[in-house]
C-alpha cells in the first residue's frame, strides 16, 4: 500500500496564502504524475492542480489558475500546492493523488485515473 502524507492546510482569511506539500515513497514519487484536488462539504471531489513527473508540465482548473501553483522536488519526494489569493471558495479538503506511469509528460484530471490518494488536509478560508 502506497502512502501519500499531506500536509500545510489551516486556518487563514481572505487573501492570504498557504503552501500545501505531500510527500510520497521514492519509487512512487519520482515515476508519477501527481495531482492536488479538493473536496468542500456536500460536494464532490474536484480537480485542483496536476504536475507531470519531468516536472515541466502543469495544468490547472481555471478557478484558481494565476493564484496556484503545482510543484514537485523529487530530491525530497514532494509535491507542493502553493496558493495564493485564497477565497472562501477555495475552503475544503485537499487531496493529493498519485498515477505511476512510464510517460514523463502525462497530466492528469481525471480521478479514477488516479492510482493513490492520501488522507486530506484542511484549508479553511474566512471572509
Amino acid at each position: 500500500q502506497v502512502q501519500l502524507e499531506e500536509s500545510g492546510g489551516g486556518l487563514v482569511q481572505a487573501g492570504a496564502s498557504l503552501r500545501l506539500s505531500c510527500t510520497a515513497p521514492a519509487r512512487t514519487f519520482r515515476t508519477s504524475t501527481m495531482g492536488w484536488w479538493r473536496q468542500a462539504p456536500g460536494k464532490g471531489r474536484e480537480f485542483v492542480a496536476s504536475i507531470s513527473w519531468s516536472g515541466e508540465l502543469t495544468i490547472y482548473e481555471d478557478s484558481v489558475k494565476g493564484r496556484f501553483t503545482i510543484s514537485r522536488a523529487d530530491a525530497k519526494n514532494t509535491v507542493y500546492l502553493q496558493m495564493n489569493g485564497l477565497r472562501p471558495e477555495d475552503t475544503a479538503t485537499y487531496y493529493c493523488a498519485a498515477r505511476p506511469t512510464p510517460d514523463r509528460s502525462v497530466l492528469i484530471n481525471v480521478a479514477s485515473e488516479y492510482d493513490y490518494w492520501g488522507q486530506g488536509t484542511q484549508v479553511t478560508v474566512s471572509s
